[in-house]
């Protein structure tokens, strides 16, 4: 009997050891996303407040490949230009912020919605063309400005599903094969033009796409906790397979803000082992609230999640 009960004491603490260690708390990620430079608001690298305990991912808004007309500019076909605040966030910022934070990588997203005031369309003249200037000329951004990774945010088209996944999927991978970029993300919202795009990129690429980060924001301002996880389970269903980053907005928009319960759906979400990171759009805005919510949000991300303490698996052998 004795060393029956001592049989199923061991067996108890093994389980609740393994609750621990098991893959869902691994799977769990410290990667926080900051947008920065859209909005032309003078703010830089430096003002935003980096927590050494998260991987820290810059994202510069935008490339696009639109002439830098400020009357009207027009499309390029893969002849990408810098239409974020440079002069704030140049090439000697850049690498001074990475050599002052070993945690911090910083890449730059293209598209958009908007330029000049009007809307930016994903518009190729041809696969393999558009490929090619995307190539050239996002390799030559990349390196001056000392970047690691891209995000693609196209939110218009002139260019069916198709058309979309091979310029970009191909674009992806010639910039890893290369060793152009270390990472690379997308970032969709719940829009039937949008998910055909991106979904379609996803089915044939997804294997060079890192992070998905949906735009949470993008859903209705009345979205509720229980709501945004049923949306997180959703499009995780979508990108089967891909690390979805949660997010909200600091500016005009929608979603589940943090005064709704955004960071209690997060401790949620890493209670069960499915926080892949946080994403915030944008650093423009924070600047004025003095970037409450990333501290909020990096606290969150660099906090162990709650599990079973010594004491709770001592008493479950003890039972």
């Amino acid at each position: 009997m004795a060393s029956s009960y001592l049989l199923s004491s061991l067996l108890l603490l093994l389980q609740a050891l393994l609750l621990l260690l098991s893959p869902a708390s691994a799977s769990n990620s410290n990667l926080f996303t900051e947008y920065i430079g859209a909005e032309f608001k003078g703010v830089r690298f430096s003002d935003v407040p980096i927590n050494p305990g998260v991987d820290f991912h810059f994202i510069l808004s935008f490339a696009i490949d639109y002439t830098t007309s400020s009357n009207s500019p027009t499309p390029t076909n893969g002849r990408f230009n810098v239409f974020w605040d440079s002069v704030n966030l140049s090439p000697s910022q850049v690498a001074a912020i990475k050599q002052r934070h070993g945690n911090v990588k910083v890449a730059l997203s293209l598209g958009g919605a908007t330029v000049g005031n009007q809307p930016v369309y994903f518009q190729p003249s041809s696969i393999d063309s558009w490929v090619n200037n995307a190539v050239d000329s996002l390799t030559r951004i990349i390196k001056q400005y000392h970047l690691n990774g891209i995000d693609i945010d196209y939110e218009q088209f002139h260019a069916d599903p198709n058309t979309f996944a091979e310029c970009i999927g191909r674009l992806l991978t010639r910039l890893k094969n290369s060793g152009v970029i270390s990472f690379a993300s997308i970032a969709p919202f719940d829009d039937a033009q949008v998910q055909s795009h991106y979904l379609a990129l996803w089915r044939k690429y997804g294997r060079v796409i890192d992070y998905v980060n949906f735009q949470f924001y993008a859903y209705d301002a009345s979205t509720t906790v229980s709501q945004f996880l049923s949306h997180f389970a959703q499009q995780s269903s979508n990108y089967n397979g891909g690390k979805i980053l949660v997010s909200f907005t600091t500016g005009a928009g929608g979603g589940l803000s943090p005064q709704n319960g955004f960071f209690r759906a997060c401790n949620t979400l890493k209670k069960q082992g499915k926080l892949h990171g946080i994403f915030i759009w944008s650093a423009d805005d924070s600047k004025k609230n003095g970037f409450r919510y990333e501290k909020e949000a990096q606290t969150l991300l660099a906090t162990a999640p709650k599990a079973l303490s010594k004491n709770k698996i001592s008493a479950v052998a003890d039972e």
